[in-house]
């Protein structure tokens, strides 16, 4: 093992740009990985990297990987409260303001590792600004795991789960009572490759997007596009 070694893989553009403008000239040598494909046992053997970060990664990672090295995800809930998928959207939707970012050693059970330290991270904003915002302390994070080095501790407590949401639960449900409601609906589904909140109505999908909140109104962008008929004959 290299101890001025690190990888960093990454997929969201928000976090590409965080480690171009700062993590890379952290200490040490850096490595990004942005292909799921490319992160195999056999680069990080020959790597030999201290730690693996993983800010915003999607993809299951292999136990061969992580007992090769402390691989560090950061998840957006005080753990182990919120363990699971779509954390920000499930924070928002519960009517949470504020949460905090645990970085935490990945085992093979999702989100149950021992934890390094935790920050607080505002949920105000659309879900983009709120990932951008997140990079930057995830950043912050990760300087202070190389240079402090801080022995993860096990989490305490019940635990609670989230599930990972599906592109169906973006559509704009009934029974909301306010436009707060609503407006949080829509940002927290603003952000890149995600799937917008949207309506379907007369044959058309109603995308909605960049929501702005006034005193008695919401303005935003509506992008219209033809409802494919499917037969099913």
């Amino acid at each position: 093992m290299n101890t001025d070694n690190y990888v960093v893989a990454t997929i969201r553009p928000w976090n590409l740009e965080t480690y171009q403008n700062v993590i890379k000239h952290f200490p040490g040598s850096w490595h990004l990985i942005t292909d799921p494909n490319d992160l195999t046992a056999e680069k990080i053997a020959k790597l030999k990297p201290r730690f693996i970060f993983f800010p915003h990664w999607s993809h299951p990672v292999s136990k061969e990987i992580l007992d090769l090295t402390e691989c560090v995800c950061f998840h957006e809930t005080d753990l182990p409260y919120g363990r699971g998928g779509s954390p920000i959207q499930n924070l928002i939707a519960k009517g949470h303001r504020e949460t905090v970012i645990t970085a935490l050693r990945m085992v093979d059970e999702l989100d149950a590792g021992p934890v390094y330290m935790k920050r607080s991270l505002s949920l105000d904003g659309l879900a983009e600004e709120i990932f951008v915002r997140a990079s930057k302390i995830i950043a912050e994070m990760i300087k202070a795991i190389i240079t402090e080095h801080p022995e993860p501790v096990s989490q305490v407590g019940e635990p609670t789960l989230f599930k990972r949401r599906k592109s169906g639960q973006s559509k704009i449900p009934q029974g909301l009572n306010t436009l707060e409601e609503l407006f949080d609906h829509i940002r927290m589904l603003d952000a890149a490759d995600y799937p917008r909140a949207y309506l379907e109505y007369g044959g058309f999908r109603w995308e909605i997007s960049r929501p702005a909140l006034k005193t008695s109104e919401i303005h935003a962008d509506i992008r219209i596009t033809k409802i494919e008929e499917t037969n099913d004959d």
